[in-house]
C-alpha cells in the first residue's frame, strides 16, 4: 500500500498518477479480497475474546484505518504482506472509537454493531468515506433500538447502551447492506431470535454470515431477503479466507474493454459480476466466463448501452463510474440512471475536462460517445470516480495527471502495479504543493 503523504523540507507532498494513454491492456490479473467484506469481518472477529485469522486481505487504506480503530479499542491487529490479517481481541477494553479515525472510512460503523453485541455499549465516531450522496446511519440506529438499545447521535458520535439485547423482527430499510451486516453483528449474541426482513442480498453479506457461523453464530438465510439469527452465548475465533473483490475485478474488465484490449481476471467468482458481463457483451465485447476467471476481449469500437444501477444482483453502483468512462468513447448514445447514491456523478466533471460529452440531470446522465478523449489534469473525487478517470486516461490521447489519488488507494490493492502488469503506462509520482495559507 502506498505511504501517506510526507513532507520535504517542510513542504507538503502529494501523490498523483501519471497516465500515458493509447496502450491496449492485455494479459491476466489476480484480484485481491473484497474490501467491502474484510471491513465487517474484521469487526466480527472482535466479537470473540479470542484470535481470528483472515486470509486474502487487500492492502489498501480502508483496511489500515479499520485496523487502527480496532487497536484503539484494545485489540492487537497484524497484517502481513501476504494478505494474512490476525485480530487478537482478548484484550478489548474500550468501547470508544475515536471520531478522527472513524471519519476516514464508511465501514467504521461496523464497530458500533460489534461493540453493542460484545459489550452492550458503544461510542463510535460518525463514519466518513466518499461524498457520493446521502448514506445516513439512521437505519443502523433504528435497528439497534429495535434490539433494545438506547441510541443517540451527539458531538459527532453514535452512542448506544443496552442492559440486554433481545431478538426482534426488523424490516431493513432500502435493503441496506451496511444495516443488514451491522444488525447481524449486534444480534448474534442477543437473547432469542432476530429476523431481518428485506435484507440485502450482496455477496459481502453472505460472506460475513459465513465467517460469523464459523465463529459459532447461528445465522441462516444470508443471501436471501430473510435472514434468521439465533442468539448464542459466546463466539470463538475463526480462520477464514474472504471472497474476491467483485468491484476490483469489474474495474479491470472494464479497463480492458475500454482500451480495446484482451484482459483475463483471475481468482474471482463470475456469478458476482453477471450484470456487468451482460452489459459488456451488449456493448460488443467477447466474454468468456469459467469457474474462477473471466476473459473480456474488445476488437473494435464499442457500442453505447444504457445502464440502471441496482442492489445485487443488479448492476453495481460502484462499477457505474468506470463503465461510464468506458462508454465515453463508445459509438452512439447512452442513458445512465443511478438509483443507489444521489451524489455518484461527481466524477463526470473530470471526464468533461478530457473531452467527454455527458450531461447530468439529477440522478441520470445522458452520454454521447466521442471519437477520442484528451489527456488533462484531473482529480479523483472518490474511490470509484478515481478509477473512472484513470481508465479515461488509459484511452485518452496524451498524458493525464490524476490528483488526489489517495481516494483510489482506499479501495484498490496496488492499483497502478496491476495496471502496469497489463501493459499500461502509468506511474505514481510525488508533487510538492504550496502550503495552505
Amino acid at each position: 500500500m502506498p505511504p501517506e503523504a510526507v513532507t520535504c523540507r517542510g513542504e507538503p507532498v502529494a501523490e498523483l498518477l501519471v497516465v500515458r494513454g493509447g496502450r491496449r491492456l492485455e494479459g491476466a490479473v489476480k484480484v485481491a479480497g473484497a474490501v467491502n467484506t474484510v471491513l465487517p469481518i474484521m469487526a466480527a472477529a472482535a466479537l470473540a475474546a479470542d484470535v481470528s485469522v483472515i486470509e486474502n486481505v487487500p492492502r489498501c487504506r480502508d483496511v489500515e484505518v479499520m485496523a487502527d480503530i480496532l487497536r484503539s479499542l484494545g485489540c492487537e491487529v497484524e497484517l502481513t504482506d501476504g494478505g494474512r490479517l490476525a485480530v487478537d481481541a482478548r484484550r478489548l477494553s474500550s468501547t470508544h472509537a475515536p471520531a478522527e479515525l472513524c471519519g476516514r472510512i464508511r465501514g467504521s460503523y461496523y464497530a458500533a454493531g460489534m461493540l453493542l453485541g460484545r459489550a452492550g455499549q458503544f461510542e463510535v465516531g460518525l463514519p466518513g468515506g466518499d461524498s457520493i450522496g446521502g448514506r445516513p446511519v439512521d437505519f443502523h440506529l433504528k435497528g439497534f433500538s429495535a434490539l433494545g438499545a438506547e441510541v443517540v447521535t451527539e458531538r459527532g458520535y453514535m452512542v448506544g447502551r443496552a442492559r440486554s439485547l433481545r431478538g426482534v423482527e426488523f424490516l431493513v430499510p432500502r435493503r441496506s447492506v451496511g444495516t443488514t451486516i451491522n444488525l447481524m453483528l449486534a444480534a448474534v449474541l442477543a437473547e432469542g431470535t432476530t429476523v431481518l426482513r428485506n435484507a440485502a442480498l450482496e455477496p459481502e453479506v453472505t460472506d460475513t454470515a459465513v465467517f460469523l457461523n464459523l465463529m459459532g453464530a447461528r445465522i441462516r438465510g444470508a443471501g436471501t431477503p430473510t435472514i434468521v439469527i439465533e442468539g448464542v452465548e459466546r463466539l470463538r475465533g475463526a480462520h477464514y479466507a474472504i471472497i474476491p473483490d467483485r468491484i476490483e475485478a469489474g474495474t479491470y474488465l472494464i479497463a480492458g474493454a475500454a482500451t480495446r484490449g484482451d484482459v483475463t481476471v483471475e481468482r474471482l467468482i463470475p456469478e458476482h459480476v453477471t450484470a456487468l458481463l451482460t452489459k459488456l457483451a451488449e456493448a460488443g465485447c467477447e466474454v468468456e466466463a469459467n469457474t474462477d476467471r473471466v476473459r473480456v476481449r474488445a476488437k473494435r469500437r464499442l457500442r453505447a448501452v444504457d445502464i440502471d444501477t441496482a442492489p445485487f444482483p443488479g448492476f453495481a453502483t460502484d462499477l457505474q463510474p468506470p463503465f461510464v468512462a468506458m462508454l465515453a468513447t463508445a459509438e452512439g448514445e447512452a442513458v445512465i440512471r443511478e438509483t443507489v447514491y444521489d451524489g455518484r456523478f461527481a466524477y463526470v466533471e473530470e471526464l468533461l475536462r478530457m473531452g467527454a460529452d455527458i450531461r447530468v440531470e439529477g440522478n441520470t446522465a445522458y452520454l454521447r460517445g466521442v471519437e477520442a478523449l484528451s489527456g488533462a489534469v484531473v482529480q479523483a473525487p472518490d474511490i470509484r470516480g478515481g478509477a473512472a478517470v484513470v481508465i479515461a486516461g488509459l484511452v485518452a490521447e496524451g498524458t493525464t495527471e490524476v490528483q488526489a489519488i489517495e481516494h483510489v488507494d482506499r479501495g484498490y490493492d496496488r492499483f497502478e502495479h496491476k495496471l502496469r502488469g497489463l501493459g499500461a503506462d502509468v506511474e505514481r509520482v510525488e508533487e510538492v504543493t504550496a502550503p495552505a495559507p
